[in-house]
C-alpha cells in the first residue's frame, strides 16, 4: 500500500473519531394565556349603576367621547351570589400610603390603548372553574370631547382632552394630559390622594395650550353593577358584566387547566354618551365658560367577549 495513502486514511478515520453529533436546540412553545384587552363601543347599550338602560335628565346633555386610554386596577372573575372579592382574583395593581389612606399608585399604572393587552396570566395559575361574570375596577380614563367657547375664533367648537381618575382613591403627583404635563391643583387638594372623580383637561386655543382641573361631586360617577345580590362599595369603580362568546350569546368561560392556546378577552365598555353635564347655557355642546358644570365621567356597562 502507498504510504502516503496509508497516512491519508490514518488521519481521516482520526477525524471522523473526533466529530460529535450537532445537537439541534429545541424551544418549547409558550405557555397558554388568559389575556385582557380593551374595547370602547359609543353604541354599546348605556346603562346606569343597576344594569338598566338609562336615559339622560331632562336638564343633562352628554356625548360620546373619543376614547385614547384606559387604566384597570382590579380584575375578578366570579359566579351569582359571590361577593366582591369572593371569586378568583386575577389582578391588582400597586398601592401606595404616601398620601396617608391606602390609594391606587398612579405613578405605577399601566396604561393602554384600545386593543392593547392590558394584563395576562399563564392559564395555569388560573383557578379551574367556571365562571359568569367578570368584574373590573376602572382606574383612570384618557379621552378626546368636542366643546363651544367664546374663547374660540368665531365661537366655533374645540377639542380638549380629559385626563379623568375613576378609582375609589388614586395617588397622583402629576400626570399628562395630552401634551402637557399638570400637577394637582391647590383647589383640589394639590398633589396627593384623589378621591373618584378628579380630572384635568386640556385645550389648545390659537397655538397656546391651556389647562385647568377639577372635583366630581362625590358618587356622581356611574358605575354599572347588573349582579344581583352583590353590592360595589361607594366610591369605587368596579364594573361587573357577564360573560358573552364573540357571536354575542351568553357563555360562562371555563377554565380547565388543560388549555393548549391562549383564551383572549375584550373587555368591551359603553362609552354612550359617557361624559354628561348639567347644562346651564342650553347649548347641545360642553361649554364651561357659560355655566355648564360635568356631573358622571362613568364608564355605561361592561361586556366581557370571550374568544371560546
Amino acid at each position: 500500500m502507498n504510504k502516503s495513502f496509508l497516512i491519508f486514511a490514518i488521519a481521516l478515520i482520526g477525524f471522523a473519531s473526533c466529530k460529535k453529533d450537532k445537537v439541534v436546540a429545541t424551544t418549547a412553545p409558550p405557555a397558554p394565556r388568559l389575556i385582557f384587552k380593551f374595547k370602547f363601543d359609543s353604541t354599546q347599550v348605556r346603562l346606569n349603576n343597576l344594569g338598566a338602560p338609562a336615559t339622560l335628565p331632562a336638564t343633562h346633555k352628554a356625548q360620546s367621547p373619543k376614547f385614547n386610554s384606559m387604566s384597570a386596577h382590579y380584575i375578578e372573575m366570579a359566579n351569582d351570589g359571590e361577593l366582591l372579592g369572593g371569586g378568583s382574583i386575577l389582578f391588582n395593581a400597586p398601592t401606595t400610603t404616601a398620601g396617608g389612606a391606602a390609594a391606587i399608585d398612579f405613578n405605577q399604572a399601566v396604561v393602554v390603548a384600545e386593543g392593547q393587552n392590558f394584563f395576562s396570566v399563564p392559564l395555569s395559575q388560573v383557578a379551574a372553574g367556571t365562571y359568569k361574570w367578570l368584574r373590573v375596577s376602572l382606574a383612570y380614563q384618557n379621552y378626546d370631547i368636542l366643546y363651544k367657547s367664546t374663547a374660540l375664533p368665531g365661537n366655533q367648537l374645540g377639542t380638549g382632552t380629559i385626563a379623568s381618575f375613576i378609582g375609589y382613591n388614586t395617588y397622583v403627583t402629576s400626570y399628562k394630559i395630552k401634551t402637557q404635563t399638570v400637577v394637582p391643583s391647590a383647589a383640589t387638594g394639590g398633589p396627593g390622594d384623589h378621591k373618584q372623580g378628579y380630572w384635568g383637561f386640556e385645550t389648545t386655543v390659537a397655538g397656546t395650550a391651556y389647562t385647568s382641573d377639577s372635583q366630581s361631586p362625590a358618587g356622581a360617577t356611574t358605575v354599572v353593577n347588573p349582579m344581583p345580590g352583590s353590592p360595589i362599595p361607594a366610591g369605587s369603580c368596579v364594573v361587573t358584566g357577564q360573560f358573552v362568546n364573540t357571536g354575542g350569546i351568553t357563555q360562562n368561560l371555563t377554565i380547565t387547566g388543560k388549555e393548549t392556546s391562549d383564551i383572549v378577552i375584550t373587555v368591551s365598555l359603553s362609552t354612550n354618551n359617557s361624559f354628561e353635564w348639567v347644562s346651564h347655557s342650553g347649548g347641545s355642546y360642553f361649554q364651561p365658560a357659560a355655566g355648564d358644570t360635568v356631573v358622571d365621567m362613568g364608564i355605561r356597562g361592561l361586556i366581557p367577549f370571550s374568544n371560546q
